[in-house]
């Protein structure tokens, strides 16, 4: 009877052990994403590109060539784990995003960060990511001084508004058809708004170009008419946005009202590539521009920017754009230096991000690659500017990559 009840808890503990080995198998990895609230549409997008992301790292896809962790399954250097992204819901406020930043590692225990597509959200939750000391990757959020603040778990893969905005002026140089002088900047009065705004207050100086109209709103305003009939009286040659979904959509229905149309209308991405936005106002916008990241024209320069879409469209029926192509990127960079460190312990993972040094076959934006310098901000990102044909955003600079030649067609002005 003794020798059967030891040979019943021997048995017992080998099950115990090989449950605790099979939890060890699996590394949570914290996402702060506005799931709910005006920009829930953007944050069920991002949330679905990350959720194809851990696919890509947990199951063997052999046919991404060249994608770090692609082909097989797991973290091959932590014995096959496999990451598990966990969800939470910022709200699109700040500190809301603070509050779940500190459940996610108190809780959820974590060993990394991701997130939270808003610059003034990614701020708060950073934040509590630097003082315990927990890497945390940006994707998405493009405010500069969130790399200017000395962080050193803080980590950037996605461009900032000062490489987009100079992007912006080196593609308003090539229009020479088109007057290009006189800017209007229409921005939302948070961290992503201004930090727009100053960009361009120093890139169209450096470029000759005089700003006629400085004009911030309050995000989730219910009425944009003085806004509007600010920007039209102020006659500029380009108006700049810096504006989400909800705010965009009210703006293109506002200026549409009032019968006003800027001759260049040129959008820092955000809420106007979002699908919701395409699909709710698109048709009447025909011919709005913004800058991106990300376009699903340039396969024939780089395939596998097809390969993804087609399996995120598989997934979701929705095309990739510059927001869920850069969340998904994130997550890909992230698992690779956790691969790397070979380790959960944050220090370990910190210094792998530290170390990463990617080409532009390693990845799949259309980058040069991915290397942090010393603040954390990604040196070999670069922008595009598309401009809305259709259902679909083409390229039109820079102009080696553009497939239309006909494009950009400007002046803007509405469609029926």
């Amino acid at each position: 009877m003794k020798k059967l009840l030891a040979v019943l808890m021997a048995s017992l503990g080998i099950a115990l052990a090989q449950g605790a080995s099979a939890q060890q198998k699996v590394i949570k990895i914290g996402a702060v994403y506005p799931l709910s609230g005006a920009l829930a549409s953007t944050g069920g997008e991002l949330k679905q590109a990350i959720e194809l992301a851990q696919d890509i790292v947990n199951n063997p896809h052999p046919e991404l060539k060249g994608i770090p962790l692609a082909a097989g399954a797991g973290l091959p250097n932590l014995g096959g784990a496999k990451i598990q992204v966990v969800f939470a819901d910022s709200q699109g406020k700040p500190g809301v995003g603070q509050a779940e930043a500190e459940r996610l590692i108190d809780q959820e225990h974590v060993v990394a960060l991701t997130g939270a597509y808003q610059s003034d959200v990614t701020k708060t939750a950073s934040r509590i990511a630097e003082q315990r000391g927990i890497p945390y990757l940006n994707g998405e959020s493009s405010s500069p001084d969130l790399t200017q603040r000395g962080y050193k778990w803080f980590f950037r893969t996605t461009p900032n508004d000062e490489t987009f905005i100079h992007n912006m002026m080196e593609f308003l140089d090539g229009l020479k058809n088109q007057p290009t002088k006189k800017i209007a900047v229409v921005y939302e009065n948070t961290d992503f708004g201004v930090n727009t705004y100053k960009a361009v207050q120093k890139f169209a100086k450096q470029s000759g170009r005089e700003i006629v109209a400085n004009i911030a709103y309050s995000a989730g305003a219910p009425s944009l008419n003085s806004e509007t009939q600010k920007l039209a009286a102020a006659k500029p040659d380009v108006a700049i946005f810096a504006s989400y979904t909800s705010d965009a959509m009210l703006f293109v229905r506002t200026m549409r009202q009032m019968n006003y149309a800027p001759p260049i209308f040129l959008a820092n991405d955000a809420g106007f590539i979002d699908s919701r936005f395409i699909s709710e106002v698109g048709p009447q916008v025909q011919g709005v521009l913004t800058r991106d990241v990300w376009s699903n024209d340039l396969y024939t320069v780089k395939p596998i920017i097809k390969q993804v879409n087609d399996m995120f469209k598989a997934k979701t029926g929705k095309d990739l754009n510059g927001n869920s192509a850069r969340s998904l990127q994130a997550i890909l960079v992230l698992a690779d230096a956790i691969n790397r460190a070979g380790s959960t312990n944050p220090e370990a993972i910190r210094k792998a991000l530290a170390d990463t040094n990617l080409s532009a076959d390693q990845i799949v934006m259309p980058w040069a690659g991915v290397k942090f310098d010393s603040n954390g901000q990604n040196l070999k990102g670069q922008g595009l500017i598309l401009q809305l044909e259709g259902k679909q955003y083409q390229t039109v600079w820079p102009t080696n990559y553009k497939k239309q030649q006909n494009l950009p067609i400007l002046p803007f002005t509405w469609k029926k």
